[in-house]
């Protein structure tokens, strides 16, 4: 069997792109959300959490249409600035920063709403910024949480079909994941092939929920 293992390697470096991606914007967006007092924070906690419940071929489907070449914006990303966004890598990176921004978010947001808000006081009544005691004071306390939201959007992203095939379409070595590939390869009736893409995976998920089992576990256990 002369499998093709470029949709297991772009899987992965997709995961992890949008990982860092949400880790970036993902945080001080929690943050925010559970600190701020503007009430169009009630307004973007349900946009936030949208892809939770929004079919994903929905968000694929008006991420097509914004970003087509025949829409304004995409047009003007492709003829000033030579931008592609559809049936790319970074269509895919878009689409997954997305679709997986609640499993970052919500973690880590709910965390920060039960953070003790003496600590926070006590950090800026020593001279401390906002910046400093959101890395200083705060992540360190609140590290499952983080790793929570970290490992939650890397699997989420590795298990994706629905955004990816819309925005991305199935380009091998460009945009072929394995979640395509498997759906490719069963619909050719290569199962063989499918087994091996979905088995890996499996294995992959499973070892990122142990983990991540392992990991609130401890932190139950010290907190206790």
């Amino acid at each position: 069997m002369n499998l093709d293992l470029s949709p297991l390697f772009l899987t992965f470096k997709l995961a992890l792109v949008t990982t860092v991606v949400l880790v970036v914007i993902g945080v001080p967006l929690a943050y925010w959300i559970a600190f701020t007092r503007r009430r169009i924070k009630y307004f973007i906690e349900p946009l936030v959490s949208m892809p939770l419940v929004l079919p994903p071929t929905v968000l694929g489907f008006y991420l097509l249409l914004l970003f087509s070449p025949r829409s304004p914006l995409g047009e003007i990303l492709q003829t000033y600035f030579h931008v592609k966004i559809v049936f790319t890598f970074l269509g895919l990176v878009i689409g997954s920063v997305l679709f997986s921004l609640p499993f970052m978010v919500n973690p880590i947001k709910a965390a920060l709403e039960s953070f003790p808000i003496s600590l926070v006081e006590a950090s800026y009544a020593l001279g401390k910024s906002e910046r400093e005691t959101l890395l200083k004071v705060i992540l360190p306390n609140i590290r499952p949480s983080l790793l929570t939201g970290i490992m939650m959007a890397f699997a989420h992203t590795v298990g994706e079909f629905g955004v990816v095939l819309m925005v991305g379409g199935s380009i091998p070595g460009e945009t072929r994941t394995a979640s395509i590939a498997i759906f490719s390869e069963v619909e050719a009736l290569n199962y063989s092939s499918a087994h091996v893409y979905s088995g890996v995976l499996v294995v992959i998920s499973f070892v990122i929920l142990f983990s991540l089992n392992w990991i609130n576990r401890k932190a139950t256990k010290a907190i206790v």
